[in-house]
């Protein structure tokens, strides 16, 4: 719903889901931009503070990486495209337009195609959007990550709560699909406030809410207070507490889970991600983007190079910056199917299993294993596919080791 302090700015009503991809047409992309103006203390993702950047520099390379990969995929449908990061919304409304323009160029595309841009909830930035838009993006992530100025503090967030209430007010004038983002499980957090945090956001909230726990990752500045201990995070039992809550706000206004973190109302679940957790195929293009591609009638992960230099030199020297290209055996394939695909509530579909790894779940999992889960309550094995129940969902880390061994 539109953010009810702001009822000139309803929302148009979300893009219709596509429904899920088959065979080896549909496609998607993403698009790596690894540069942020301040790092969070929590972030172990591939993000760089610069003092400059030279954003048509920048735009070649993505636009020869982008031609690079498509001389590889020709006649696939392109279904989505994301721009993640780093901090997308620091791009040039002019270079996003550029990297969609091309893409439609070089593949067919989809009547619906989903164009996802993550962006900060900063003035600077929102004043960005109607750029965006006309560029092509019609899907904006904001990272709003709390709806409490201390909180946002903590986090390092260079933004107030007023400017996260005002960005999501801007998104839904511009964009037909706004989701934002929420981190949990922050230190001295308790179920009582973070219940109210959670109805205080879903008064702003469309059709998509991402709500995260709080992980500490080794190599950031929480990691190393956490080490010292001047950090303290809550225990299992109120991270669990923390995780029911959750689910239990969201779903109760009309958001239920569809993936362990990620949240929607029927037919606005972000296409793009549905991707990675079924399992499909799409490109990764940028500094250390991750692509899984059907090449020679095989599945091929692919790596691009990690520092924002060096893949800026390599690029320019023979036009893509890929570091790896490993061709996943059946194994491999199985586990990273049952380790994307369980995350979701619908789990693994049979069909896409046997299509993909040319056996059934039985035949390819050990039996004692599957079975000892699905008797505990962790998973559900049906007809239909293989799913992690809620409490497997909980403890997905514990259950995979179970399962994969």
């Amino acid at each position: 719903m539109a953010a009810r302090s702001h009822p000139e700015s309803a929302s148009p009503p979300p893009l219709p889901a596509r429904a899920e991809p088959e065979g080896e047409t549909a496609i998607g992309i993403y698009i790596h931009w690894p540069f942020c103006l301040s790092r969070c203390p929590y972030c172990d993702f591939n993000a760089h503070v610069r003092d400059r950047i030279d954003q048509r520099r920048w735009r070649a390379a993505l636009l020869a990486e982008l031609d690079h990969y498509a001389d590889e995929t020709p006649g696939r449908t392109l279904t989505s495209i994301y721009f993640g990061g780093g901090t997308p919304s620091l791009m040039e409304p002019e270079v996003v337009a550029a990297l969609v323009e091309r893409s439609a160029r070089r593949w067919p595309t989809a009547a619906d195609v989903e164009v996802t841009l993550e962006a900060n909830p900063t003035p600077a930035e929102s004043r960005r959007f109607a750029g965006f838009r006309d560029a092509g993006v019609n899907r904006v992530s904001l990272g709003a990550q709390a709806f409490d100025d201390e909180a946002l503090a903590f986090l390092g967030r260079g933004h107030s709560r007023a400017q996260v209430v005002a960005a999501l007010a801007a998104a839904q004038r511009h964009f037909p699909n706004v989701s934002f983002d929420l981190i949990y499980a922050r230190p001295g957090q308790s179920v009582a406030a973070w219940r109210a945090e959670l109805r205080e956001a879903l008064a702003y909230a469309g059709g998509h809410l991402s709500a995260y726990q709080l992980t500490i990752e080794p190599g950031t500045p929480f990691h190393a207070a956490f080490v010292r201990g001047a950090l303290a995070v809550p225990d299992e039992d109120l991270a669990a507490a923390l995780y029911e809550t959750t689910q239990d706000v969201l779903a109760a206004a009309g958001l239920p889970a569809y993936e362990i973190s990620h949240h929607a109302r029927p037919g606005a679940e972000c296409r793009h991600n549905l991707t990675y957790w079924r399992c499909g195929e799409y490109i990764g293009i940028g500094p250390g983007a991750h692509g899984r591609l059907r090449l020679g009638g095989r599945r091929v992960a692919t790596e691009q190079r990690r520092a924002p230099e060096s893949w800026l030199a390599a690029v320019e020297a023979k036009g893509h910056a890929t570091r790896a290209r490993t061709a996943l055996g059946p194994d491999e394939c199985r586990d990273e199917m049952l380790m994307m695909g369980l995350r979701l509530t619908e789990g693994v579909s049979r069909a896409r299993f046997r299509r993909a790894i040319g056996k059934d779940f039985e035949a390819a999992l050990e039996a004692d294993r599957l079975g000892r889960l699905t008797a505990g309550g962790f998973l559900a094995l049906d007809p239909e596919g293989l799913r992690a129940t809620p409490a497997g969902r909980q403890r997905l880390n514990a259950v995979l080791a179970a399962l994969l061994g």
